[in-house]
């Protein structure tokens, strides 16, 4: 006989949203016995950025239980013993293959079905593989991928496996750009390809791109543009021995790690919640068009009220938010209480070897580089500012501090006006001092 649960409130996803979520119920006053967490990982909300970074360094690598939320962001760390003191159900290993939101049931895998009477949806992105393209020999081993603690074992232990070997990271986003500095940090022979211009094209300008491109390349990072992967080639173990180009060349390799982007998880509501842009459509507090169902985190597409348009944002800092944002509309909701609007102000960082970079707001209009851009400096630091319409939209910088990083985000937000590109470019960081 197949079991049944019931509680007052679901959240669905056991990544960075699904703990955040938890914390905040907690805070909002939930009951224990009315939460429960279902997950199809095997271990309790963690933070997922320490993956790419600090999990995979040669010496003193993080390992769970370090990185469990909410330690990102500062909190106190979530671990498995929190949600049983706070009677929280964290159903792990369940994968949900069904989901009824006119009957409000889950079903999983293995038959299980679950009842709820509010449903967030925190599901996230899955990776996106080649052997979904049918890329020839894609499926040859240590092929790998990162999204989940799982992913990351299995890449540590090829570094592990192939010291000193080659590797070839395929991507130039963040994923690309973080694994090769931590691949070249393991001492491997590291090649990045992307068919783009330039990398992370998403956000950089090509002035930005250049300095990461030459800083890499120094670094001892060999990089491929303008060009993909369209087949590999294996031994007779199944093992990868080299990748080959669209362009006709061929690159040996002992570790592919691929890195082109993910999609949302959002199968399991087709037709059953209005979507846009790729995600869940929800409003200002993430409820989606069925009544007591909130989407989160990578599936959300959200009213930006900054912006007054509507987007879908994949980042960790925005699956925090959000999903605080939803638990505090849902228990507003049943106190009768208005809950602030989400006022969300985009924010992606970046680490890898001794940068860090952070940018807010919108890389929209036209790009202004400022400061010290030279990859051979000892300490370079610069930035770049966005202006549309008159007015700051955006702010980059590389190497700041946290006052200063915190300046560019109040520019960000403020939207000043700007009289003179020049007078911009020469003020550079002294122009965000003033806000």
């Amino acid at each position: 006989m197949a079991t049944e649960k019931h509680f007052k409130y679901v959240v669905l996803g056991g990544g960075v949203s699904g703990g955040y979520a938890a914390r905040e119920f907690v805070k909002q006053g939930a009951q224990p016995g009315e939460l429960a967490i279902i997950s199809k990982e095997a271990v309790a909300p963690y933070e997922r950025p320490a993956l790419s970074k600090a999990y995979l360094f040669p010496q003193n690598p993080a390992r769970l239980p370090g990185f469990h939320v909410c330690v990102g962001s500062g909190g106190e760390r979530l671990l498995p013993e929190w949600y049983s003191e706070k009677g929280i159900e964290l159903i792990l290993n369940t994968e949900i293959v069904k989901a009824d939101l006119a009957s409000k049931t889950l079903t999983s895998a293995a038959g299980a079905t679950f009842t709820y009477e509010i449903l967030l949806i925190a599901t996230g992105s899955s990776v996106i593989k080649l052997s979904d393209f049918g890329t020839q020999g894609a499926d040859s081993n240590n092929i790998l991928y990162l999204r989940e603690v799982d992913d990351a074992d299995k890449l540590y232990a090829a570094i592990q496996a192939k010291k000193g070997g080659k590797a070839v990271v395929v991507g130039g986003g963040y994923i690309g750009l973080e694994l090769s500095a931590v691949l070249k940090m393991n001492n491997l022979d590291v090649t990045m390809v992307f068919p783009e211009p330039w990398c992370m094209p998403r956000l950089f300008t090509a002035e930005i791109a250049a300095f990461y491109e030459s800083y890499y390349t120094n670094k001892g990072v060999k990089i491929v543009k303008g060009t993909v992967a369209v087949g590999f080639d294996a031994d007779t173990n199944g093992d990868v021995t080299a990748v080959k180009l669209k362009d006709g060349s061929v690159l040996e390799a002992d570790i592919v790690v691929v890195g082109v982007g993910g999609r949302p998880l959002t199968t399991l509501f087709k037709g059953q919640v209005a979507e846009d842009k790729g995600g869940i459509k929800t409003d200002a507090s993430f409820e989606t068009s069925v009544p007591g169902v909130y989407a989160v985190g990578d599936v959300a597409t959200f009213p930006m009220k900054i912006y007054n348009d509507v987007r879908r944002v994949e980042h960790v800092d925005h699956s925090r938010k959000s999903a605080e944002q939803a638990v505090k509309a849902i228990k507003g909701k049943e106190a009768g209480e208005a809950v602030p609007e989400y006022d969300y102000l985009p924010y992606f960082y970046s680490r890898s070897f001794d940068l860090s970079w952070q940018f807010y707001g919108d890389n929209v209009g036209e790009a202004v580089l400022f400061g010290d851009s030279n990859p051979s400096s000892a300490k370079p630091k610069f930035g770049s500012y966005w202006i549309k319409d008159g007015k700051v939209v955006g702010a980059f910088l590389e190497g700041g501090s946290a006052d200063e990083n915190g300046a560019i985000a109040k520019v960000a937000k403020a939207q000043p006006p700007v009289s003179s590109l020049e007078e911009l470019k020469k003020d550079g960081l002294l122009f965000a001092s003033k806000i």
